[in-house]
């Protein structure tokens, strides 16, 4: 076989691979996952792209008037839902790759 013709289905695999990728990360913005913090004092929806979809904070929070523990509780039910959407995606990732361990960067 050629090199250009290895080359020409190099090409062509990679092209593939990025409209696979492409619908992946369409699919995983589609996608939601939920956490929670503080045992459902604050919970969080998000999107296997990462993005804050909704925040829903227990009423009793606000009324302790405890502003500090507020934050922390979201910023771990955040950080939560961040990290199972990335899993979800690194699993559909893995799915399409066949397990080939492939280190993407910027995708996830």
């Amino acid at each position: 076989m050629s090199n250009k013709k290895m080359f020409g289905d190099f090409v062509r695999q990679a092209q593939v691979f990025q409209e696979r990728l492409a619908k992946l990360q369409e699919e995983a913005g589609q996608k939601t996952v939920e956490a929670t913090a503080g045992g459902g004092m604050v919970v969080v929806r998000a999107n296997g792209r990462g993005e804050l979809l909704e925040v829903k904070v227990d009423p009793e929070v606000v009324r302790s008037g405890d502003v500090e523990m507020l934050g922390d509780l979201v910023v771990a039910a955040v950080n939560e839902a961040i990290k199972k959407g990335r899993a979800q995606l690194e699993e559909s990732v893995q799915s399409m790759t066949g397990g080939l361990g492939l280190n993407l960067p910027g995708l996830l």
